[in-house]
C-alpha cells in the first residue's frame, strides 16, 4: 500500500511519510495513515546542545512543513485485507515539477542488489563518492541523462554550437563550444562573466579556457568553454569574436579575467563598452611572488588586503595606498607602480557602480576558482579531457537541480522571527541570497542613525554600523520610495545594504519595494524556462523515446545480471537467451535495412526516370518485399514467445 501511494505521489509531485498506526490486542496492524511530507508544523529553527555549558549553538533548518492535510487512510476489513477508507487529495503548497519528483525522500531507494554492488566497489578500492556517482549515473532518470549525450556520444543537441581553427600544419589548434543548456543559462545570467585561462593539463598542452557565471544560488554555472594553443592577443580576439556572435546583442556588464596584457587588449577591441575587471583572488596569488622580503610580514599583508577590498571610497584607498608605499619603501617598485595604474580594474572602491554579483570580494573569487578542478594529467588526450569536463559540468547542473527542488518547497529558518521584510525575503529569495540579506538585516538593527536634513521631498541620513569606520549617507525619496546609499551595495550586488534597511525600518516599511528585488536572485529565476520545458512539445520525440527505452532496458538487464551472477544455471539461461535475442535482432535489422535500401533505390529511380515508378511491376515488387518482411517479423516474434 505504501509503494502504491508513493507511485501516486511521484506522479502528482509530492513526498510521502508514514504516520500513525493502530494495532489490535495481538499486536497485528489494523489501521495505517500515510501523509504528505509537508504534513505538520515545525518551529522556526532548533536549539542544539553544545559541549560547552556556557554556550548554546543554533542549527538553522529549512522549513518544509506547511501543515498539509493530504493523507491516505487504510484499514483491515473483515476479510483480513487492507482497504482504503479515506483519502484527502487537497494540498496547501506548490507541488513539485515532475522532473524533480525523484528527489523526494520517499522516492529515493537503493535496492539490495545495488547496495551489494556499491559494497563491492568500496571493498575493491573505489571511493564512496566515485561509487555513488557511478551508480547514480547508471540509475538516474531519463531526463537527467539525455543532456549529457552531446555530439561525441551519438545524440545530437539541437542547439549545440562549436567553432574550430586549424594551424598551418592542418592540425586542430582552437576549439570553442557550448550546448543548449549553456545558452539558456546565458540568457538568465548574462550580467557577469568570469574567464579563466589557467588549465593546461592535457596531452597537447592546449589551454582550457572556461567561461563561468554565478547562478541565483551563488553557485558556478558553465556556459562556454574553449581550447586555445597560447595566450596571444590574436588568439583571444578570435575567441572573444566567436563568443560575441553568440550573445545576440546581450553583452555582459562586467568580465572578470586574469591580469594579462593580451586579454586586456583583446577585450578592449572586441568589448570596448564592457567593464573589464581583474579577479582579486588571482591578483593576490600573483602579488605574493612580488612581495620579496615582505612576504612574511603580516602587517604589510593586512595593509595590502585593505587596499584590495577593504576601502569604502576612492579617498580612503588613496590614503591607504600611499601609506603602504611610503612605510615599506615601495616607491621605486615597478610592479606596484603598474598595479596602481590598473587600480580601477581591481580596487573595490573604484567599482561600486559595476554589478559584480559579489565576485569583487576575494572570498567569492577563490571559491569560483577552487570549484573548477579538472581531474586530468599531462597524458590526458582531448577526448578524455572533454569527458572529464562534461562530468564536472553535469555535477554542477545536478547540484543546481537539487537546490531548485529543495528551496522551491521550503523557506529558510532564521534566528529571528520571520515577519515583515524577513518573511517577504524568505519566501522570495533563494537560501544563499536570503542568508546574505539576513546578515545585512542583523547589522541594521544595531546601526546608528542621524538625520541630516530634508530637501525637496528627499530625506538625508547618516548611518553607521557599530563595526564600520565610515559613516554612510542615505537619501530617501518619499514620493516614489526610492532609496540610495553611498556604499552602493545594491548597485554592486543587487541587495539592499544594512544602511538602507535601517531607514526603511524607521519609515515603517513592512516589505522591501519591489524595484529592489532583482529577479536574478529569486527562487523563480528560471520559471519561464520551466513553463517552456513543461508545456512545449519535444522537437525530437523519437529521440527522447529511444533514449528512455534504452536506459530502461539497460537498467532491467543490469538488475537481471546482478541476480544471475551467483547461479550457474541462470547464467546459462541468460547466455542462451542473449544469443537468441542477438540473432533475432540481426535478422530483423538486416531485413529492415534491405527494405530501406529498396526504398532508397526506388526514390533514386523516381528522380532519374519518373516513368519507371508508375509501372505495375515495380509496385508489385515493393509490395512483395514488404509482405516478406512482415511475415519474417511475425515468425521471429512467435519464436521468441515460444
Amino acid at each position: 500500500m505504501y509503494e502504491l501511494y508513493c507511485k501516486h505521489a511521484r506522479e502528482v509531485g509530492f513526498g510521502v511519510r508514514k504516520n500513525t498506526q493502530r494495532t489490535n490486542s495481538l499486536g497485528q496492524l489494523i489501521e495505517k495513515y500515510y501523509v504528505c511530507s509537508n504534513e505538520g508544523v515545525k518551529k522556526n529553527g532548533k536549539v542544539g546542545e553544545s559541549s560547552n555549558q556556557d554556550q548554546i549553538t543554533f542549527r538553522q533548518n529549512n522549513i518544509t512543513r506547511t501543515d498539509c492535510k493530504t493523507f491516505l487512510r487504510v484499514k483491515k476489513n473483515d476479510d483480513g485485507m487492507l482497504e482504503v477508507i479515506d483519502h484527502n487529495e487537497e494540498h496547501n503548497h506548490e507541488l513539485s515539477r515532475k522532473k524533480w519528483s525523484h528527489m523526494h525522500r520517499s522516492h529515493r531507494k537503493v535496492t539490495e542488489d545495488k547496495a551489494v554492488v556499491i559494497g563491492d566497489m568500496i571493498s575493491s578500492g573505489l571511493g564512496p563518492t566515485d561509487s555513488y556517482r557511478y551508480m547514480s549515473k547508471e540509475a538516474r532518470g531519463d531526463h537527467l541523462t539525455l543532456i549529457d549525450r552531446l555530439c561525441q556520444e551519438g545524440v545530437e543537441d539541437g542547439d549545440f554550437f562549436y567553432r574550430f581553427k586549424l594551424n598551418s600544419d592542418g592540425r586542430l589548434s582552437d576549439v570553442f563550444w557550448r550546448d543548449s543548456m549553456m545558452c539558456e543559462d546565458y540568457d538568465l545570467y548574462e550580467d557577469v562573466v568570469v574567464f579563466h585561462t589557467t588549465y593546461r593539463t592535457n596531452k597537447y598542452g592546449l589551454i582550457c579556457a572556461p567561461f563561468v557565471r554565478l547562478n541565483h544560488h551563488k553557485k558556478n554555472v558553465m556556459f562556454r568553454c574553449a581550447f586555445i594553443p597560447d595566450e596571444k592577443t590574436d588568439t583571444f580576439q578570435w575567441l572573444f569574436e566567436v563568443f560575441k556572435k553568440l550573445m545576440k546583442m546581450k553583452y555582459p556588464v562586467t568580465i572578470f579575467a586574469d591580469q594579462d596584457l593580451a586579454i586586456t587588449r583583446a577585450l578592449s577591441k572586441i568589448f570596448p563598452d564592457v567593464g573589464h575587471r581583474l579577479c582579486i583572488w588571482h591578483l593576490y596569488q600573483n602579488a605574493i611572488s612580488h612581495f620579496g622580503k615582505l612576504k612574511g610580514n603580516m602587517s604589510f599583508n593586512d595593509a595590502f588586503q585593505r587596499c584590495l577590498s577593504g576601502c569604502v571610497n576612492e579617498e580612503e584607498f588613496e590614503g591607504c595606498w600611499n601609506l603602504m608605499i611610503n612605510e615599506y619603501n615601495l616607491e621605486d617598485n615597478s610592479w606596484f607602480s603598474r598595479l596602481y595604474e590598473l587600480r580601477e580594474k581591481w580596487c573595490t572602491a573604484y567599482n561600486k557602480s559595476y554589478f559584480s554579483v559579489g565576485i569583487m570580494s576575494s572570498q567569492k573569487s577563490e571559491s569560483t576558482n577552487s570549484a573548477i578542478r579538472f581531474k586530468a594529467s599531462k597524458a590526458t588526450n582531448l577526448n578524455e579531457f572533454y569527458t572529464i569536463f562534461k562530468q564536472m559540468v553535469q555535477r554542477w547542473r545536478n547540484k543546481e537541480e537539487v537546490d531548485e527542488f529543495e528551496y522551491s518547497r521550503a523557506i529558510p529558518g532564521s534566528h529571528l522571527p520571520l515577519v515583515g521584510m524577513l518573511k517577504q525575503t524568505s519566501e522570495v529569495y533563494t537560501l544563499s541570497i536570503f542568508r546574505d540579506f539576513e546578515d545585512e538585516f542583523l547589522k541594521s538593527i544595531s546601526s546608528i542613525v542621524e538625520t541630516v536634513g530634508e530637501e525637496l521631498e528627499v530625506m538625508v541620513y547618516d548611518v553607521k554600523n557599530h563595526d564600520e569606520r565610515t559613516t554612510h549617507r542615505v537619501n530617501f525619496y518619499s514620493g516614489d520610495s526610492y532609496i540610495s546609499c553611498t556604499c552602493r551595495r545594491f548597485e554592486e550586488y543587487g541587495l539592499l545594504c544594512s544602511h538602507c534597511l535601517r531607514i526603511l525600518d524607521r519609515k515603517s516599511f513592512k516589505e522591501i519595494p519591489s524595484c529592489y528585488i532583482l529577479k536574478r536572485w529569486t527562487k523563480l529565476t528560471k520559471k519561464d524556462l520551466w513553463v517552456k520545458a513543461d508545456s512545449a512539445p519535444h522537437t525530437n520525440t523519437n529521440l527522447l523515446h529511444s533514449a528512455a527505452w534504452r536506459h530502461t532496458m539497460a537498467r532491467n538487464y543490469y538488475t537481471i545480471l546482478l541476480r544471475a551472477q551467483a547461479n550457474e544455471e541462470v547464467r546459462r539461461i541468460m547466455e542462451d537467451g542473449s544469443k537468441s535475442i542477438l540473432n533475432g535482432v540481426q535478422a530483423v535489422t538486416t531485413t529492415t535495412n534491405s527494405i530501406e535500401d529498396t526504398d532508397v533505390s526506388a526514390s533514386s529511380v523516381s528522380v532519374l526516370n519518373p516513368a519507371k515508378t508508375t509501372t505495375k511491376g515495380r509496385k508489385k515488387e515493393l509490395r512483395d518485399n514488404l509482405r516478406k518482411a512482415e511475415r519474417k517479423r511475425k515468425m521471429l516474434k512467435e519464436a521468441q514467445l515460444s
